[in-house]
C-alpha cells in the first residue's frame, strides 16, 4: 500500500535550464539579466518579416556537455522545429524547439531519498529558445518584456519515475548540482534560469496504465515543487473518489492557499502543429566534438563526495554541505591541497568559514582565502594558538588579506605555555579566592574549572589549557592531604 492509500502517484518532470552562453540562442542579444525591458532585442528574437536564426556554437556545446554529464545517449544528427503557439510573449508565434530527433536520449539520475537510492530516467534532452516575460499588474495594463525571448536553453525530461513530491525535490537538487558542476546552469530559481513543470497523474496501485496528466507549471522551489505535487495527488485522488474524471489541463500552484488552479485545458502534441524549422539545417555532431566534451567533463558532485567519504574520511554530512555547491567544493579542495588532515579542515570551514560565505549562481564571496585558512589551522597544530584562539583569529583575519601569523604577533596572541609564568599567575589567583581554595581541597574538585576561568581571564585565553590544569591541579593539592 502506497503512502496514498489504494492510489499510486505517477510523476514525470520537465526541467528548463538556461544555458550560460553571453548571447542567445539564435541571434547575438546579451542574455544578462535585470536589464531595463526590452533593451535586447533585434529583428530574429522580435520575429520580424526576412529575420534569419543563426545557431549559437557556444549553446550547442554546453548542452552536449549536460547531456553526457547525464549519462545520455548523444543523437549525432538532431533537428530543430517549430513548436506553434500563440502567447503575448512569444513574437514569432512559434518557439523554435526540436521534436522527433532530439539531441540526446536515454540518460539517468540517481537520487537517494530518506536514505534509500532511487535511479530516474531521463527520456530525452532538447535543445530550444525562451520565451518572453509577460508582467501583469502595471497599472491596469498587462506589459511583455521581450528581453528573455530567444535565451538558449535545454528542456530535459524525465521519465515517469517518479512517486512523490519529497523525490521530486530531491530530483531537482541533483540535477541543478550536475548543471551547475559542469557550468552549463547557474542553478538560480528566483530568476528563472532554473524552473520546473511537473506532470502528475494517478492510478490504483499495481496498475501499468498511465492515468490523465496535469501539468503543474513554472514552479521555481524545491519546497513548493514537493507541496505542489502532493496537493495536486489529493486533489485527483479527491476527484477520482467523487465520481469525477481527471481532465488534462495545465495548473498553477498557490504556496499561500496550498491549492492548485486552473491555468488552462493543456494543449496535446497535435496543437503545437510541429514541423522541421525550415530556415535551420540538422545539427550534425562530429565525434572528435563529443569526445572532446567529454573529455573535458569535471568530477561531477556525487563523485567527489563519494571520493571524499573514501580517501578522506569525510562524513556524509560534510560531503553534502561542502560539496553542495562549486565555488565550496573549489575552496575545500583548495585548501586541501594545502593542509593534510581534511576532517579538521572540513570542520573548521564548515564551523567557522561558510556562516560567512554568499553565494550568487556559480560564484560565492569568501571572507577568507584557502592559504588563510591553511595558515591559522597551522598555527594551532604547533601550539603557536589554542583552538579557541581559532576562531577569534579567524575573525580578525576574515575580510582582510592579513597574514595570520603576521596578526598573531601583533596582537600578542601566542599560546603562554611556560608552566613557571602560569604558576605565578595561578598562585595569584588562589591567593584573591581563599574560600574556593578551602572548598576545593574539602572535596568541591568541580571548582577548578572556576580557577582555570580566571587565568584564562587573566590571560586574555592565551594560556595552553593542558599546562593551566596540570599547575592547578598540582598547586591545589598541596595541603589538601590528597
Amino acid at each position: 500500500m502506497s503512502a496514498y492509500g489504494e492510489y499510486e502517484p505517477v510523476i514525470g518532470l520537465e526541467v528548463h535550464a538556461q544555458l550560460l552562453t553571453r548571447t542567445k540562442a539564435f541571434c547575438g542579444c546579451a542574455t544578462s539579466f535585470g536589464d531595463p525591458p526590452n533593451t535586447h532585442t533585434c529583428p530574429v528574437c522580435l520575429g520580424l518579416p526576412g529575420a534569419l536564426p543563426v545557431l549559437n556554437a557556444e549553446a550547442v556545446a554546453l548542452a552536449v556537455r549536460a547531456s553526457l554529464a547525464l549519462g545520455c545517449s548523444l543523437q549525432t544528427r538532431s533537428v530543430f522545429a517549430r513548436k506553434n503557439y500563440f502567447y503575448p510573449d512569444l513574437p514569432k508565434g512559434y518557439q523554435i524547439s526540436q521534436y522527433d530527433l532530439p539531441l540526446a536520449l536515454t540518460g539517468v539520475l540517481d537520487v537517494e531519498v530518506e536514505g534509500t537510492p532511487r535511479r530516474v530516467g531521463i527520456h530525452r534532452v532538447h535543445m530550444e529558445e525562451d520565451a518572453g516575460k509577460n508582467l501583469h499588474g502595471i497599472g491596469d495594463e498587462s506589459v511583455v518584456d521581450l528581453n528573455r525571448a530567444g535565451t538558449p536553453l535545454i528542456e530535459i525530461v524525465s521519465e515517469p519515475d517518479l512517486r512523490a513530491g519529497a523525490e521530486a525535490a530531491e530530483y531537482l537538487r541533483r540535477l541543478r548540482e550536475v548543471l551547475m558542476f559542469t557550468g552549463v546552469n547557474d542553478g538560480n530559481l528566483e530568476q528563472g534560469s532554473f524552473r520546473c513543470d511537473a506532470n502528475v497523474s494517478i492510478r490504483k496501485v499495481g496498475e501499468t496504465r498511465l492515468g490523465t496528466r496535469v501539468e503543474l507549471k513554472n514552479i521555481n522551489s524545491f519546497k513548493f515543487v514537493a507541496d505542489a505535487i502532493d496537493v495536486e495527488i489529493r486533489r485527483q485522488i479527491n476527484l477520482v473518489e467523487r465520481g469525477e474524471r481527471v481532465r488534462q489541463q495545465t495548473r498553477g500552484y498557490s504556496a499561500e492557499k496550498r491549492e492548485s488552479y486552473l491555468l488552462r485545458d493543456k494543449e496535446s502534441e497535435s496543437d503545437y502543429r510541429y514541423f522541421p524549422e525550415p530556415d535551420l539545417p540538422p545539427l550534425v555532431l562530429a565525434e572528435a566534438f563529443i569526445e572532446s566534451i567529454r573529455s573535458a567533463l569535471p568530477e561531477l558532485p556525487v563523485a567527489k563526495r563519494a571520493r571524499w567519504a573514501l580517501e578522506l574520511g569525510l562524513t556524509a554530512y560534510a560531503t553534502s554541505v561542502l560539496g553542495g555547491h562549486p565555488a565550496i567544493a573549489r575552496f575545500f579542495d583548495e585548501a586541501r591541497a594545502l593542509y593534510p588532515d581534511a576532517v579538521k579542515l572540513a570542520n573548521f570551514v564548515q564551523s567557522e568559514v561558510l556562516r560567512d560565505v554568499t553565494t550568487t549562481g556559480l560564484s560565492a564571496s569568501f571572507p577568507v582565502t584557502p592559504a588563510q585558512v591553511v595558515e591559522i589551522l597551522r598555527l594551532v597544530d604547533a601550539g603557536t594558538i589554542s583552538g579557541k584562539q581559532a576562531k577569534e583569529l579567524y575573525t580578525a583575519v576574515a575580510g582582510t588579506d592579513h597574514a595570520p601569523g603576521d596578526v598573531v604577533r601583533e596582537r600578542g596572541m601566542a599560546v603562554l605555555g611556560d608552566a613557571s609564568a602560569i604558576e605565578a599567575i595561578a598562585r595569584g589567583v588562589m591567593e584573591a579566592n581563599p574560600k574556593q581554595v578551602a572548598s576545593y581541597r574539602a572535596g568541591k574538585t568541580a571548582l577548578l574549572g572556576f580557577f582555570v576561568g580566571q587565568i584564562m581571564k587573566q590571560t586574555k585565553g592565551s594560556a595552553d589549557p593542558a599546562t593551566v590544569n596540570a599547575v592547578l591541579v598540582r598547586l591545589l593539592g598541596e595541603g589538601s592531604g590528597a
